[in-house]
């Protein structure tokens, strides 16, 4: 029989691990960790991206033709913002 408990507690030191990892890499060297601006941006830039491809499945599955206009309208200003970063 599998002991459940035990997997919970691995499963815990794990992540207690990673903590502990994430933490000495900030202490490393400052060259090695993105800048705050760097990840905000790199931030954006995925959630803009994750908006696109959202609308794009929107668009492919619309039947009324003026929400596929709006949707591509939509489309078009993501990727004005994409394409300035």
């Amino acid at each position: 029989m599998y002991n459940f408990s035990m997997a919970r507690g691995w499963e815990s030191k794990s992540v207690e691990q990673q903590i502990e990892d994430a933490r000495g890499d900030t202490n490393r060297s400052p060259s090695a960790n993105a800048s705050l601006a760097e990840v905000e941006l790199r931030t954006r830039r995925e959630g803009l991206l994750l908006q696109r491809a959202r609308i794009l499945q929107e668009i492919a599955s619309a039947r009324n033709p003026r929400y596929q206009e709006l949707l591509k309208e939509m489309l078009r200003h993501l990727e004005s913002h994409l394409s300035s970063q």
